[in-house]
């Protein structure tokens, strides 16, 4: 089966190249391109996409507040933000509000496919530069330990995803079912308050559970 895409982008030429990229891959179906995100709650409810390539600065409503939107909504789509802006508060502010990648538009046609195959198959993609300033700011966090209970195979399993592992690398690494891995995750989640991977990795990174 293909990995159903949508793109929001409000520049006109960048997104018909978002497109043609899209529709030139064997393994991508596009279910939408669309200059803003006023309709993305009713789009997907129409296409159903399996990933979302997401620019932050749109006009009427900024694609962190759309992802957040979607996130609440759908949580299954995965959203990878595609964008010129490197500062750390528009990286975590995105991160924060449910998106699973965080790419570059410098970053090339194969890279971004790339990205979006490896979102979906439960990775967490970033161009390099973002990925330093990711670890950069966890590093000048104090510790503050394991104050949640979490099992030593769910630590395990919370490392794995805050390298960017997927579910069924979790599984083949640990020796166990996918069905298993799920289950952590889910007992992740619950003691940790959170609703998302990418909620997850953040607080045990920032709270140096990993």
């Amino acid at each position: 089966m293909k990995i159903k895409v949508s793109i929001y982008e409000d520049n006109n030429s960048l997104r018909e190249s978002l497109t043609y990229l899209v529709e030139g891959s064997n393994q991508l179906e596009l279910c939408g391109a669309y200059p803003n995100c006023l309709s993305a709650i009713e789009n997907c409810i129409l296409s159903k996409p399996d990933v979302i390539l997401m620019d932050i600065n749109l006009p009427g409503m900024s694609g962190i507040e759309a992802t957040r939107l979607l996130k609440e909504r759908f949580t299954d789509i995965n959203i990878l933000i595609l964008t010129v802006f490197e500062d750390k508060e528009k990286i975590f502010d995105a991160l924060c509000a449910g998106a699973t990648g965080y790419l570059l538009k410098k970053a090339t046609a194969n890279q971004i496919v790339e990205a979006i195959e490896n979102i979906y198959h439960g990775g967490s993609p970033m161009s390099g530069e973002i990925a330093r300033k990711v670890l950069d700011f966890f590093h000048l966090k104090p510790p503050i330990g394991n104050n949640y209970e979490l099992s030593d195979r769910e630590l395990e399993v919370l490392q794995r995803l805050a390298q960017g592992d997927s579910y069924k690398m979790i599984g083949d690494k640990c020796f166990i079912s996918m069905g298993t891995v799920r289950s952590h995750i889910n007992n992740i989640y619950k003691k940790l308050h959170v609703n998302s991977k990418s909620e997850a990795v953040i607080k045990a990174m920032k709270e140096r559970l990993v």
